[in-house]
């Protein structure tokens, strides 16, 4: 009964934790769909201008990602051993370093953007239009990553109804504003980044005066070792911006395997791309909210409460997706056409829609081990696992698929790949969770020291 009890709160727990970030990430991916949508209304250039700027803002978010992921485990951690004054000081001291790094960042773009442009491809004269978007768009990549990172620290305290929150507004004030800055004021392509810059901004600021209001930041450094501290910063941060970084090279790699099939294909694989993201929006809100939650219990030496956590949610996501594949096989009949008119296109994304659906429930438990060993300071197993499941499972299944069966191939062998991914996944983590039990009483007085 009291197992059962300690199931039901952990699952509410993990629930309040969990429902705003849903609200946010969807919030977020709806912006950055119909900011796409506004763009395209210019004309083609200043769409590919656009496309050239996804690259790098891949690598600004693989940084601002990963700096995040450190911050939420140290903190949460520090919070669970009961040292809260050191989790409000690397609170402080990941606001100044990340802070410092990305806008390092942001000027070395800057500096070297007419190089790196034509390295990437950009036609010559693109090179002005991309110039006058890129300086208000590198602005908002360091507002945007400050906001971050501020979201990171209410996430760490428990607080995931902010970001959750200001996410929604900022998207919403975003989408408001670009019809504004874009048309009515005649600003064009960079109207885009601007309205983008004015909403983070208003909504960093807001956070930042709820973040100092519940006295969760301090920028005072002294009681907190500065080495010790950024030698723990680096071990995870580093790490999981690899993590991060691993997807945007696979896809990359898997459009490039796709493209051999020809325009119909990669348009097919674009939008199934696309369903997968939406089908998968509640397990990149488990990825957010779960770290914080094993933190605490990591920093009090309660790993069963982990153990059982994990399992909660592992069987969520599993029980979630598979009701969500279904919904995509049921409507694989009339959804194609919908989406796609042109007869070649629709029938692929039918054929997509019958069979990778099914691996998106092992994919979600792969994404939640990766981000659970972040939580637990081992991010060399959680790079591990990403490098398994991208390239040991998904790509080299991709490419046997498509040599065996052509695209319907293809769609075969990313079922099969994700369903591998998923398993190695849980015994990878099983393994290092293990581990740690056995090593529990250390654990727990290694937790209180750094604390």
């Amino acid at each position: 009964m009291t197992s059962s009890r300690q199931r039901g709160s952990l699952g509410r727990a993990l629930f309040d934790m969990t429902w705003p970030m849903i609200f946010g990430v969807v919030s977020l991916m709806s912006f950055q769909l119909v900011d796409s949508i506004f763009i395209s209304m210019l004309g083609v250039e200043p769409l590919a201008a656009l496309g050239f700027t996804v690259p790098v803002n891949q690598l600004f978010i693989a940084i601002q990602v990963g700096i995040g992921i450190a911050a939420t485990a140290l903190i949460s951690r520090a919070l669970g051993a009961g040292n809260p004054e050191r989790a409000k000081r690397l609170g402080g001291l990941v606001i100044a370093i990340g802070g410092v790094a990305m806008l390092t960042l942001c000027v070395l773009v800057w500096v070297v953007r007419r190089p790196l442009l034509t390295a990437l491809g950009a036609d010559p004269a693109l090179l002005p239009m991309i110039g006058q978007y890129w300086l208000p768009w590198l602005g908002s990549a360091w507002v945007g990553a400050m906001l971050y990172f501020a979201y990171s620290i209410c996430r760490a305290n428990g607080d995931t109804r902010l970001p959750g929150l200001m996410m929604v507004v900022t998207s919403l004030l975003n989408l408001a504003l670009d019809p504004l800055f874009i048309f009515v004021f005649g600003w064009g392509l960079p109207g885009a980044a601007l309205a983008t810059l004015t909403a983070f901004g208003l909504g960093a600021a807001v956070t930042f005066m709820r973040l100092q209001r519940r006295a969760w930041l301090r920028l005072d450094p002294h009681g907190l070792p500065p080495l010790p501290a950024l030698r723990q910063l680096a071990g995870i941060s580093l790490p999981a911006m690899v993590s991060q970084l691993m997807p945007a090279v696979s896809a990359l790699l898997a459009t490039n395997l796709v493209a051999g099939f020809g325009a119909g294909a990669v348009a097919a694989w674009a939008l199934g791309t696309r369903l997968e993201y939406f089908s998968i929006v509640t397990v990149l809100a488990l990825t957010m909210s779960l770290p914080p939650m094993v933190g605490r219990f990591l920093g009090a030496g309660q790993l069963k409460r982990i153990r059982s956590l994990i399992k909660i949610a592992a069987r969520f996501v599993l029980g979630l997706q598979l009701i969500i594949a279904l919904a995509w096989m049921a409507g694989s009949g009339m959804l194609p056409g919908l989406l796609a008119p042109e007869p070649e296109v629709a029938e692929l994304l039918h054929a997509y829609l019958l069979l990778v659906p099914l691996s998106y429930g092992p994919l979600g438990v792969c994404m939640i081990m990766v981000s659970v060993c972040n939580a637990l300071g081992l991010p060399a197993r959680a790079v591990l696992i990403s490098f398994i499941r991208l390239f040991v499972c998904y790509l080299p299944g991709l490419w046997l698929g498509a040599r065996l069966g052509g695209m319907p191939g293809l769609y075969a062998g990313a079922l099969a790949g994700n369903l591998a991914a998923g398993a190695i996944s849980w015994l990878l983590y099983n393994q290092a969770i293990e581990r740690l039990q056995g090593s529990a009483p250390g654990l727990a007085r290694s937790a209180r020291q750094q604390a």
